[in-house]
């Protein structure tokens, strides 16, 4: 493709010539649905099930800063680990049991009986959901072919930003009829399906970069 040719092409030709390449790619596919879901289930109850979960219970704004303040750090901690490794071995399994941990962890912290008990569910989550993204991400730019590596990342950000926002209300509304603890459930189901659709992605390499 000449200059002039990328110069005429428009957004939506990318996404579509995007959406043509995953479509040709079974794998790709079902790893920018690992990663959409995975977005949903840690998103949501951070940016919302958190606080109304802070409320039922009455812990205060305090409690929900530090649980908040936990996750962060633990994502953080995550991520420079993994920065600091030049390969993942075994990449799809690592993938596959962060998701099942941070499963694990947004049921329980919607179990959580106090607020010390949900900081450090809460750094636990951060450093789970953290991993999932940097390894998910890794296969992603590893799987993808580098001429079409921009636009399958615009779909997968697609995904991620414009699925997580559908759980606000739904937090909402769950929430008011069958309390914080079933929205958080249903958010590790959502976890838990992304799972089992990462263990059906056969990663092009050994491993994925960090």
């Amino acid at each position: 493709m000449t200059t002039a040719e990328r110069r005429s092409t428009t957004a939506g030709q990318d996404f579509r010539d995007g959406l043509r390449y995953l479509r040709a790619d079974r794998h790709l596919i079902r790893l920018v649905l690992v990663i959409g879901l995975g977005e949903m289930c840690f998103s949501g109850p951070v940016g919302t099930g958190l606080l109304l979960l802070a409320d039922e219970h009455g812990w205060g704004a305090g409690a929900l800063g530090w649980i908040l303040a936990a996750f962060s750090v633990g994502g953080a901690v995550s991520g420079l680990l993994l920065a600091a490794v030049k390969r993942v071995p075994y990449a799809r399994g690592v993938l596959s049991g962060a998701l099942l941990l941070t499963t694990v962890l947004v049921a329980a912290l919607g179990r959580a009986p106090g607020p010390g008990t949900a900081v450090a569910l809460g750094a636990f989550l951060g450093a789970a959901s953290g991993a999932a993204v940097v390894v998910s991400n890794g296969l992603l730019q590893e799987r993808a072919e580098i001429r079409y590596l921009g636009r399958v990342t615009a779909v997968t950000s697609l995904c991620t930003v414009g699925l997580s926002p559908l759980l606000y209300p739904l937090a909402g509304l769950i929430t008011a009829a069958w309390g914080t603890g079933v929205f958080f459930m249903g958010c590790g189901a959502v976890c838990l399906l992304a799972t089992g659709i990462s263990l059906s992605v056969r990663p092009s390499g050994s491993g994925a970069s960090a």
